[in-house]
């Protein structure tokens, strides 16, 4: 079993839970009545995008720093990132969390191609936590299982080293019979096997019940893209059966 969350008692005795949420008044200063036009139209600058490596314990110094993140992008990016840190944060959550929820909504479209995949788990992981519709929820926890499990599989090849350069004889071997791999799994017969593609189309029927399952669907078209080099992108590149592409 994975070690016991806490209750919100116990946190609630915790200093430094406290800490972080100081200078919570500066931030509403700064985003009271947003002009999301505005925002969209407004361009971060910055010399070059710089990405933080953990959080500052002072709340408004954390979202200084986060706005390095998004330069050369538009300013709602940034207010999109700074509700998600209010509400880990525990500032008035139920209050940021309707306008994280109302910005999703009325700008859905917008914000799937503005952000990055960072930022689209973090707005599940948000409506997971947060939101009281169990539908939404289970979909979404697709998008986050699919990226933390590519997220551990990339980081095991660059801790060990692994080479990327294919064993033509396994590769035929994988066309030939059944690999095991563990507990009755098989391995990906690759170039034919049809298990992505299946995969994929209960993907989009399950995704399509609600409208921000697409929040889902854009995060795994992108594991697709050449510039994000990853195993899903991979496969598809050694991918020969055309009716069996799932992309």
């Amino acid at each position: 079993m994975p070690v016991r969350k806490k209750s919100k008692f116990e946190q609630w005795f915790s200093f430094s839970r406290h800490q972080r949420r100081f200078g919570a008044d500066k931030i509403y200063a700064q985003f009271n009545g947003v002009d999301l036009d505005a925002l969209k139209n407004q361009i971060i600058d910055g010399k070059e995008v710089r990405y933080t490596h953990g959080s500052a314990k002072d709340l408004n110094e954390h979202i200084e720093q986060l706005k390095l993140e998004f330069v050369g992008q538009p300013e709602v990016n940034h207010f999109h990132a700074s509700l998600i840190v209010l509400i880990r944060r525990e500032v008035d959550v139920e209050e940021n969390y309707q306008k994280f929820k109302t910005l999703w909504l009325s700008e859905t479209e917008y914000l799937l191609k503005s952000l990055n995949i960072r930022w689209l788990i973090s707005a599940c992981d948000t409506f997971i936590d947060l939101e009281d519709d169990p539908l939404l929820q289970a979909i979404l926890m697709n998008a986050v299982v699919l990226i933390n499990t590519v997220k551990l599989q990339e980081t095991e090849r660059f801790l060990c080293n692994q080479s990327l350069l294919v064993n033509q004889e396994h590769q035929r071997l994988l066309q030939q019979q059944r690999y095991a791999l563990f507990d009755g799994t098989s391995a990906f017969a690759v170039g034919t096997d049809d298990t992505l593609r299946n995969m994929r189309w209960r993907l989009d029927q399950i995704c399509a019940a609600h409208n921000l399952g697409q929040i889902v669907i854009e995060i795994f078209d992108r594991l697709q893209r050449e510039e994000n080099n990853n195993v899903y992108m991979r496969f598809k590149q050694r991918h020969t059966r055309e009716k069996n592409r799932w992309w």
